[in-house]
This record gives C-alpha cells, sequence and structure tokens, in this order.
C-alpha cells in the first residue's frame, strides 16, 4: 500500500505508481497530512466529497485546510485554508471550479479552486451544518442542521427559504432527489415529507413503517433515479422504501456484528440505469460493508476494527471509494480491485439468533437476512450465487464439545492447544480471542443506558487522584468506572476498582461497550469473594493464597512471618492491580491470555507462582519498606517462568487447599441484561453510600457557598480595583489640573510681564511721539512766525502805498481787502498748520506703527523662543537638527538684543541732544516770542484804527446813501456785518495771542485748547474729529467767505462805476496779487471753481515723498487798459477773467507745472525767487 504524506507541501503528487487492480485490499493510497514540530502529530481529515464527473476528489482537515485531489491528473493542490475545522463540503454542480464547504462557526462559503479566492459567505445556522444538498442544475443547494433546513439561490448566494421544526422534532436530513425537483425532508420522529421544489408543497409523506419494525431512522441514501430509499438506524434493520409506491417493500437484516448504522450509499453502476442495487453500508463496527439489495448478499467490506472508518464517500462513476479512516488518515479505494476474486476476504459465517426482537408475522416476510459466501465469479453477475450456512450443532455432540465451543466458530481446547505451543495468542486476534474466551454477550441498550445516566458522583475528580495524559483515556476510565457504579454500588466505594480496570482501559479505549463487559466478567469470575469482608481486604481469598504458599515454599513464608509481612502486603498489592505494577505490557498481555484461558483459580495460582519465583531477592530482604516497593514495582522475573510455575501449583497443589474447590467456574455475563451484583456486604455499603452522599452534599453546599464567598470577594476586589483605578485617575486629573494650573500661572505671569514691557514702551513710544510733535509744532511756529511777519510787513508797505495813493474810498477797499487778506491769512496759517501737524503726525504714526510691529514680532519671536526652550527642556530628547536650529534662534535674538540695547543707547543719546536743541530753541522761542507780541500789539493797534475807519467810512457812506432813495444803495451790507467781522477778527488775534509761546508748555495741555469756529486747533493722538471733517470744514467756510467777498467787491465796483466814473489808469497797468498756500491739488481746483477763476498760471510741486501732492499756487491777475480809458472790466464780465481765453490758460498751467515738476530746490528758496 502507497502512502502520501502532504506535509507542508501546497501541491504535488498523489502517488509515485499506481496499484491498479493489483492493490492490497483495494487501496491505492493512504493520505496522511502530517505536521512536524515540537510535538509533531498527524492533523485529521473529517470530509471527502466527489465531483459530478467523479475524477476530483474534496477533502477537509481539522485544521481548515481544503485540498482538491485530481485522480485522472495524479496531483493535489491546497486550495483554501479556513482556519476551522469543516463539518461538510459539496461542489457546485454548475460552476464546476466552486465548492461549498460548511465550517464550524456555522457559516458556509464558497470558494474557487482556480483562484483560491472567496466566492461568496452564507449565514443563518444556529448549529453545526451536517449535510450539503446540490440541486442537479447546480443552481440551488439545500444546508441542513439539526433545527433548520434552509435552500439558497447559488447564482445570488441568498436565502430563499428557511424550514423549521419544533425542537422536540428535530431534522435527520433535507436533500434534493436526484433527477426530479422533489425535496426529501426526514425527522426524528421517522416523519419523510416529500416536498414540490417550485412550489414547496407538500407532495405525500410516507407512512408508518409495519408494527414490530419500528426504528430510528438516522441515516439515509437514495438511488440515482430516484426511485428507492433506504434508510437505517440504531439496529442492524435497513428499510427499503420505493417512492413511487411510497410504501416499504422491504427489510434487510444486517449480521449480528452489525448492531448500528452510521453511512449509508450506493455504488453506482454504469449499466444498471440509476436503480442501483450494491449499498454501502457503514456500521457501528467502523466497518463497511457493500451489500446487494436484491439478493441480500454480501460482496466485499472495507476496513477493520484495528484500522476503522469514520465517514466515506464514493465517486458518481462507481470507480473509487474515499474514506475517512479512524486514525485522521484517508484511504483512496478501487472498486474494480475490491471486486476481484484474490482480493475478496474470508467467507463470515452467521448464524440466525434466537432471542432477537420479536417482529409480527407480516413483518418476518418482509425480512430477508443477509448472508456471505465466496462468489465463483464477479458480483456484477447476477447467476452467481453466494452461499451461505447456518452453523448447526449434531445431534451427538457431546457435553464437553459444548463446553469448549466459542462464539464465532473457536473452540477452547484447540485455543489452550494452542496457548501451551507458543505461550499467547497472536496479537493480530488476541482481543477477539479475548471476547470469544470471556463470551461477552454485547448488550447495546443495557451499556446504553448505564451511560445515559452520565459520571457518577464517585469520579467525578478522578483526574485528580489519577493525573493521566491523554483526555480520552482519562474520558473512557471515567465513563468505564462510571457505569461499574450504577451497575453496582459496590464499585464506587472500592478505592482499587481504577488501578483493576485502567490496563483493559487502556486496551478498549475505542470501544467502551467492550471494556467495561470484559471488566465487569473479570470481577464476577476472577474476583470471586473479594467484596465479603469489605472494605477490608479479601481476607478468605488470601488465606487460600496463605495456604498455598505455606505448602510449596515453607521457608519463604516462615521469612514473610519473621519480618510480619502478611499476605496484605505480598499478596493483596498483586491481586488489586491485576499484576499490571509488577508486568511490562507483553508479559501482562501474555499472563492474562493464560487466565482467560483457564479457571479463575489460575489468576490466584499466578500470584503465587510470581512470589515463588522471586524468592531469592525477597529471602534478602530484611524490611518492611522494602517488601512493599517490591511487590510495587517491576522486578527481574521471567514470566514464561512465572507461568509454568502456576501450572505446575495448579496440579501440584492438593484439593482440600485448592482454591479451586472455594471458586466456582467461568461464568459469562447474560444477554440482554447484565446480571445482578450483591455479592458484598450491604448495610456497609448503603451507609457509605449514604456517608458519601452526605459528604457530597455538604460538599455541594460548601462549593456553592465558597462560590458565593468567591463571588463576593472577586466583586468586592473588582469594586476595590474599580475604586484604585477611579481614585487613581482622579489623583491623576487633580495632578494634571494642578499641573496645567501652574503652566496658566507661568504664562499669566509672563503674559503680563510682556504687557507691562509693551505698556512701558508704549508710553516711551508715546512720550517720544509727544515730544516729536511738539518740536516740529515749535518748528512750525517758527516758521510760521517769520512767514507772518513777512506777510505783515509786505502788507504794511501795501498799506502804506495805498494810503499815498488812493483817496478815502481808495483806502477804505483797501482796508476792506486788507482786513479779508487777514482773515484768509489766518485760515490759511491755520489750515498750514493742520496740514503740517498732520503731515508729521502721519509720518510718526507710520515710524511708530513699523516700530510697533517690529517690536511685537520680535517680542512674539522671544515668547516663541521661550516656549520652544522650555519645550525642549521637557523633552530632552530632540534631534540636531532641532537644536542646531534652536541654537541659530537664540544667537540671532542674542544678537537682535545686543543691537537693540545699541539703538537704545543711540536713542537715549539722541534723545539727550534733542532735549538740548529743545532748550537752546526754546530760548530762541521765548526772544522771538516777545518780539511778535511787540509786532502784534503794533499791528493789532493799526489795525484797530483801520476797522474803525472802514466802519467811519461805512456809515458815511450809508448816510449819504439815504438822499437817493429811487436809487440802489451804495454799501449793501449794513453796519452790524461790519461789526461783527471785526468781531470775529478779534477773536482770532484772540485766540492766536492765547496759543502758548513759552517752550516750557507741555505737550498734553494741548487738548484743553477749545478750537475756534473758523480754523481746526490741532489736537493728540486722542482727537475726536478727523482730518478729512476738519479740512472739509475749513473748505466750506473759505467758499462761504470768498463768496461774501466776491458779492462786496461786485457791489462796490458797479455803485463806484455809477456814482462816479473811474479814474483813468496808464496804458499798461498790472495788479499783481500773490497768494500761496500748501494746500493739495485738489483742493486749489475746488477754490479756483468757487472764486470763479480760471486755471492758475503756476503751479509748483513742494514735495515729491508725499503721496497728496501738494502745491505752492501762485495766481497772476492782469489788466490792461486801452487808451480809449474805459474800463477794462464791464459791469456784467467776471473782473477775474483776463485776455487769456481758457485754452491758453490751461496751456500755460501744463507748461508752469512741468517746470515745476523739474525744479528740486527747496519751496522757501523758490518763494523767496519769485
Amino acid at each position: 500500500m502507497e502512502r502520501c504524506d502532504l506535509g507542508e507541501r501546497r501541491r504535488g503528487r498523489i502517488w509515485t505508481r499506481r496499484a491498479g487492480t493489483a492493490a492490497p485490499r483495494g487501496v491505492i493510497v493512504n493520505i496522511i497530512h502530517s505536521v512536524q514540530g515540537y510535538h509533531s502529530k498527524t492533523v485529521h481529515f473529517l470530509n471527502v466529497a466527489f465531483n459530478c464527473s467523479g475524477d476530483s476528489l474534496l477533502a477537509g482537515d481539522r485544521q481548515g485546510n481544503i485540498y482538491v485531489f485530481d485522480l485522472n491528473g495524479n496531483r493535489f493542490n491546497l486550495v483554501q485554508r479556513t482556519m476551522q475545522a469543516c463539518t461538510a463540503l459539496a461542489f457546485n454542480l454548475r460552476r464546476k471550479t466552486e465548492f461549498l464547504v460548511a465550517l464550524a462557526d456555522y457559516s458556509i462559503k464558497c470558494f474557487d479552486t482556480g483562484t483560491q479566492e472567496l466566492v461568496s459567505w452564507m449565514r443563518g445556522h444556529e448549529s453545526s451544518v451536517s449535510s450539503i444538498s446540490v440541486h442537479g442544475s447546480g443552481k440551488y443547494a439545500i444546508t441542513t442542521s439539526t433545527d433548520t433546513a434552509q435552500l439558497w439561490d447559488l447564482d445570488t448566494f441568498q436565502r430563499i427559504r428557511k424550514l423549521n421544526v419544533r425542537q422536540s422534532v428535530g431534522i435527520q436530513k433535507v436533500f434534493f432527489l436526484p433527477l426530479s425537483n422533489t425535496i426529501l425532508s426526514c425527522f426524528k420522529d421517522n416523519s419523510v415529507f416529500a416536498w414540490e421544489f417550485d412550489t414547496l408543497h407538500c407532495k405525500y409523506q410516507l407512512p408508518t413503517a409495519i408494527e414490530g419494525s419500528v426504528l430510528f431512522y438516522k441515516v439515509f441514501a437514495v438511488t440515482r433515479d430516484g426511485r428507492t430509499l433506504v434508510a437505517g438506524g440504531k439496529s442492524n434493520h435497513l428499510h427499503l422504501w420505493s417512492l413511487e409506491l411510497k410504501q416499504l417493500i422491504r427489510i434487510i437484516q444486517m449480521p449480528e456484528k452489525v448492531r448500528a448504522v452510521r453511512h449509508l450509499e450506493f455504488l453506482p453502476d454504469s449499466f444498471d440505469g440509476g436503480s442501483n442495487q450494491v449499498l454501502g453500508v457503514l456500521s457501528q463496527d467502523n466497518i463497511m460493508r457493500f451489500i446487494n439489495t436484491e439478493t441480500c448478499k454480501l460482496l466485499f467490506d472495507i476496513g477493520s476494527p484495528e484500522e476503522g472508518i469514520s465517514t466515506a464517500a464514493i465517486s458518481p462513476n462507481g470507480q473509487y471509494i474515499a474514506s475517512v479512516m479512524k486514525n485522521g488518515s484517508l484511504n483512496l479505494y478501487s472498486v474494480q480491485a475490491l471486486t476481484q476474486e484474490e482480493n475478496k476476504p474470508p467467507p463470515f459465517m452467521f448464524k440466525a439468533v434466537e432471542d432477537g426482537p420479536k417482529y409480527t408475522p407480516e413483518a418476518n416476510k418482509l425480512i430477508t437476512k443477509v448472508t456471505s459466501g465466496r462468489s465463483k465469479g464477479p458480483w456484477k453477475s447476477k447467476q452467481s450465487k453466494i452461499q451461505s450456512r447456518l452453523l448447526k450443532l449434531p445431534e451427538n455432540t457431546s457435553l464437553e464439545n459444548k463446553e469448549n465451543e466459542l462464539p464465532g466458530g473457536l473452540d477452547k481446547k484447540r485455543l489452550r492447544a494452542l496457548l501451551k505451543g507458543f505461550g499467547e495468542y497472536p496479537a493480530k486476534y488476541r482481543m477477539f480471542v479475548w471476547r470469544s474466551l470471556l463470551q461477552l454477550p454485547e448488550n447495546h441498550l443495557a451499556f446504553s443506558s448505564l451511560i445515559d445516566r452520565g459520571i457518577h458522583s464517585a469520579f467525578i475528580n478522578i483526574q485528580k487522584e489519577y493525573p493521566i495524559k491523554s483526555r480520552k483515556l482519562l474520558r473512557v476510565l471515567q465513563r468505564t468506572l462510571s457505569c461499574l457504579a450504577h451497575w453496582s454500588a459496590i464499585f464506587a466505594e472500592t478505592p482499587y476498582m481504577p488501578l483493576l480496570a485502567f490496563p483493559f482501559v487502556k486496551l478498549f479505549q475505542n470501544n467502551q461497550m467492550i471494556c467495561f463487559e470484559v471488566v465487569a466478567t473479570v470481577v464476577v469470575n476472577f474476583c470471586q469473594h473479594w467484596f465479603e469482608y469489605f472494605p477490608n481486604p479479601p481476607v478468605n481469598v488470601l488465606s487460600m493464597m496463605e495456604n498455598v504458599l505455606a505448602h510449596h515454599d515453607k521457608e519463604l513464608l516462615q521469612h514473610l512471618v519473621r519480618y510480619n509481612v502478611t499476605s496484605q502486603v505480598y499478596a493483596w498489592p498483586l491481586l488489586e492491580t491485576l499484576l499490571s505494577e509488577v508486568l511490562t505490557r507483553e508479559e501482562w498481555l501474555k499472563v492474562f491470555d493464560n487466565i482467560f484461558s483457564n479457571h479463575p483459580s489460575y489468576f490466584l495460582m499466578v500470584v503465587i507462582a510470581y512470589i515463588i519465583c522471586s524468592r531469592a531477592p525477597l529471602l534478602h530482604c530484611n524490611q518492611a519498606a522494602d517488601f512493599e516497593y517490591f511487590f510495587h514495582h517491576r522486578n527481574n522475573v521471567d514470566i514464561n517462568v512465572v507461568i509454568k510455575e502456576a501450572y505446575h501449583l495448579m496440579e501440584a497443589t492438593p484439593l482440600d487447599i485448592h482454591p479451586q474447590r472455594m471458586l466456582d467456574d467461568f461464568t459469562p455475563l447474560t444477554k440482554g441484561q447484565y446480571p445482578i451484583f450483591n455479592k458484598y456486604p450491604m448495610f456497609i455499603v448503603d451507609y457509605q453510600a449514604q456517608e458519601r452522599e452526605k459528604i457530597r452534599q455538604d460538599e455541594i453546599e460548601y462549593l456553592r457557598e465558597r462560590q458565593l464567598a468567591h463571588e463576593s470577594e472577586a466583586k468586592a476586589q473588582e469594586q476595590k480595583a474599580e475604586d484604585e483605578v477611579w481614585y487613581r485617575k482622579q489623583k491623576l486629573l487633580q495632578e494634571a489640573k494642578e499641573q496645567r494650573r501652574k503652566i496658566l500661572q507661568e504664562e499669566e505671569e509672563k503674559l503680563a510681564e510682556e504687557r507691562q514691557r509693551l505698556a512701558v514702551l508704549k508710553r516711551e513710544l508715546k512720550v517720544k511721539e509727544l515730544q516729536l510733535l511738539d518740536a516740529s509744532r515749535r518748528r512750525f511756529m517758527n516758521y510760521q512766525q517769520d512767514q507772518l511777519q513777512m506777510e505783515l510787513k509786505r502788507l504794511d508797505n501795501e498799506i502804506a502805498r495805498k494810503h499815498i495813493i488812493k483817496d478815502q474810498e481808495a483806502v477804505t477797499k483797501e482796508m476792506k481787502e486788507e482786513v479779508e487778506a487777514h482773515r484768509r491769512k489766518v485760515d490759511l496759517e491755520d489750515q498750514h498748520v493742520q496740514r503740517l501737524i498732520e503731515i508729521d503726525r502721519e509720518e510718526i504714526q507710520k515710524a511708530l506703527t513699523v516700530a510697533e510691529e517690529n517690536l511685537a514680532k520680535a517680542e512674539q519671536k522671544h515668547i516663541d523662543t521661550d516656549w520652544k526652550l522650555q519645550a525642549q527642556r521637557r523633552l530632552r530628547r530632540d534631534d540636531q537638527d532641532r537644536e542646531k536650529s534652536y541654537r541659530e534662534i537664540v544667537k540671532l535674538l542674542h544678537d537682535n538684543r545686543v543691537k537693540e540695547a545699541e539703538l537704545l543707547k543711540a536713542m537715549r543719546e539722541t534723545e539727550e541732544k534733542k532735549w538740548e536743541d529743545v532748550a537752546h530753541n526754546e530760548a530762541q522761542l521765548e526772544e522771538e516770542q516777545k518780539a511778535a507780541a511787540a509786532a502784534d500789539g503794533q499791528r493789532k493797534q493799526f489795525l484797530d484804527d483801520k476797522m474803525n475807519d472802514a466802519l467811519e467810512l461805512a456809515e458815511k457812506l450809508q448816510r449819504e446813501d439815504g438822499s437817493f432813495g429811487e436809487h440802489e444803495p451804495f454799501f449793501p451790507f449794513p453796519t452790524e456785518r461790519l461789526r461783527d467781522l471785526k468781531a470775529k477778527c478779534t477773536e482770532r488775534e484772540v485766540e492766536v495771542q492765547h496759543v502758548p509761546r513759552s517752550g516750557n508748555v507741555c505737550l498734553n495741555d494741548l487738548s484743553t485748547l477749545a478750537p475756534s469756529p473758523h480754523k481746526n486747533v490741532f489736537a493728540t493722538t486722542g482727537g475726536t474729529v478727523s482730518s478729512d471733517r476738519r479740512r472739509a470744514e475749513l473748505a466750506r467756510r473759505e467758499r462761504e467767505l470768498m463768496a461774501e467777498v466776491w458779492q462786496l467787491r461786485q457791489r462796490l465796483i458797479s455803485q463806484a462805476q455809477a456814482r462816479h466814473p473811474p479814474a483813468r489808469f496808464p496804458a499798461t497797468t498790472v495788479l499783481l496779487m500773490l497768494f500761496g498756500a500748501a494746500v493739495p491739488e485738489q483742493d486749489c481746483q475746488q477754490l479756483f471753481v468757487t472764486w470763479g477763476w480760471e486755471q492758475p498760471l503756476l503751479l509748483i510741486k513742494l514735495h515729491e515723498n508725499i503721496k497728496a501732492q501738494r502745491y505752492l499756487v501762485i495766481f497772476a491777475l492782469a489788466f490792461s487798459a486801452s487808451g480809449s480809458g474805459k474800463s477794462p472790466i464791464s459791469s456784467n464780465q467776471d473782473p477775474w477773467k483776463s485776455h487769456c481765453s481758457p485754452q491758453q490758460s490751461v496751456e500755460k498751467r501744463h507748461h508752469s507745472f512741468s517746470k515745476a515738476e523739474k525744479c528740486n530746490k527747496p519751496v522757501s528758496s523758490r518763494r523767496q525767487r519769485e
């Protein structure tokens, strides 16, 4: 038989050379999956499935590995690792590369063998899926679990229908019938329903089986044509149903060894048209038998008790059988090889069971027994008949032959001869021989009732006393001892029962019922009279052994007595352990081959023979501990000698002391029910049972209280832990709050310091600003005083000249013009002062804004640097690049601080120099103010005199106008208007005089000056009136004043022309009016429009670096008179419009403006030159 180990390979060859029909026992290859590591082990396969053609096999193991075996291509491939065990497998009949796998998490997944990817994932079951049935079209599938069956659409992988049943009923299997649209559902109450797939309506229900032949169906199989249904369960009977006739047509009785059916499947045949006749039946003994349902003949079988089969699948083409073995491997059988004559197993012999179940006559007509025999041709031939024989006892058989006859066709006498010849039974057939010698009844129902009682309370914690490494072995030992305790109460109280049963448990761990019956047979026959002195050792049996030892080796007995070694020391340890402590496995098996083949007293003789054969070392022992150690450990004793000595003792021992006289002959267990075992002091056992039950109840109560205490303690600990965690969190939160509060306090302190420093800097800058404003104001006042003196001197000269030339009227006119010029001068002075102050303020404000921004940026950088340095101290682990950058920043900040210190030092020095200049300028200003005060006084006196003269003249003219009632008055303005003008002029002079002239005036006192109605006094940075509003107010007032002057001039000229003819001037007289102001260009244009003048002849640009361009405006007006003596200015002509046209004046203006732009000299020198 060829073996294939998959190991860690993902793909490879299955076999190196295919065996074909010459395969031993029909096995083509044995496939295993071993895992190498610290503990090498074999991964068990769980499920197999063939595709529709039968040339590919799908297998899944316990670890979730899914393999595809290509039987034609001799290749295997690992297509998926689901990481969990699979419970069912099936190929998709429509898409050949897809397959369905049910997993242990109750889900169904669809994978593709080609791409090895997940196609879909279906969920809905709440228990393990036991089977998957795919419709013949490949579009639908039914998955079955114990509580529900679900219908799926394999195109969309959506659930279509769900079949729910009561929990008390349960579902066995739901599947599609081949070649039809019928769904068959089988339930645990033996009801079978057929459903129409399209409508899901119930088509029919199979009737109840004939009375007396009812069995609980577990497994089902349907022929390929869908006409015949076979059902089996926990019995050796199979029911054949005709789905067309809807009735039971046959009951097949399997051999007696078959007590339960675990799997059914038909073997297809290419020539039977789908009406399969060969049925594979997997029974509880892990052997799969193939029978002909028509002839009820056994054709062949696969598997054996040593190499049992767990589950199997047959290919649709009928060529292969894949079986999952009990050891986890996968066997692939060739059906052709199994059907050959030379590979057929030896014929089995069956006989009718007289005490079997009683069926009704109607049921007996349907029952057909399966028989077997050696066929003379292939099993497919219908003419071949397999002969079966029923073993019958001849009439002349003697009683001795009856005693020697054993089940299974064995003979006890021949077995003894074989045992004498070879010393032991063949290992391959030892278990079979033992079962025959002990005549085990195999009472399945009785054993099931014992198993159903569960684990006995006496053996619940057996693992604490006997810590067995193998959990399976421990579980079998626990169940076997529990069955013994349920069978008889004495075994629950016997402390040595685990030691007695363990050797048999280890041998029969795969068949618990056989193990129990072997132990029970040994206890009943080979442990006779052991429990009569319970709970003490069997003194009567030990006395018999001591008498035999005294008869055959008196010296050894005296030596034992000399050292107080009783039979409880040298015999009882060997009896209660059945010699398992002092013998090896092979020796123990050989000994029990002889024990089971002889009278029960032979067991006692074996123990005595072991003691006698060990007399040499025993005679050298003189300590009680040495004797105890000797009988509890293995010794160098030849077991063959011990067996021969036992046979010698059996023959040489006198009958009066022979144990055979006291012990009964071998009696097997009864069939159907186990015998009653009550050979023990029942009151002691009952008392101990009651005490044990009381102790168990107390222990349960104690455990419950301890559990409650543990739960309370656990809850308390949990609550304590939660409280500690909460307090720890609160403490951490408090610490974090304190830390954050400290950080915030530090940050607030730093911000306060920064604010104080900024406030100090702002205060210093404000003081400097005020100082600069004061200094510029003083400079401007000095300049204004010079201009005023020059203007006053010019006006004085003009007035003196006009006094000489003109008469009283001309003097009055000139006086009015002088007053108006003086008013304009005062207003323009105010405007000049305001303009310069605004210019200086804007420049200073810009400088201060830039300085503040730079200072804020520097401070921000300083704050950021401090923060980064603090962060750097906290972290202490920053890379070198950051450290280098921070060092460079610190260096730059240090350089900035040095430069700032130098700048502050230079500013202080400059400030000291400025203060010295201020003191010097203040001294000069005081002297000039004194001189200006004197000049102002003279000018005031002069103006007052002139104003008085003008008033007198106006009154005189008004009086003269009174004589001409029909004419228009010469002077349209009343005397009150002139007096108002005089009052205003007086107020302006007073305001001018109120301007502080001392250099000791504080700049903060400027806010106390009240604004006049005709001018705007400059204010500090906290002023409320903006420069735009002041400029608009000044422009408005200037326009009103000029309008009044214009109207006055027009009326004076018209009246003078009407009253007195105009004087004749020289041929060419030029009157030049010079008026200058540093005002914006747009203001000049507005002034020209208001006065009605043409464009100015000359605009000189004062400053290049000021955005709002300011100009010095020079107005020139030329008058020319012809020799005719007519006035060049008519009454209806604007006297201010000269000979030049608007276009010419514009050209002149552009010409003058271009010249002014090219001039780069200072304004003062240019004005002096002009």
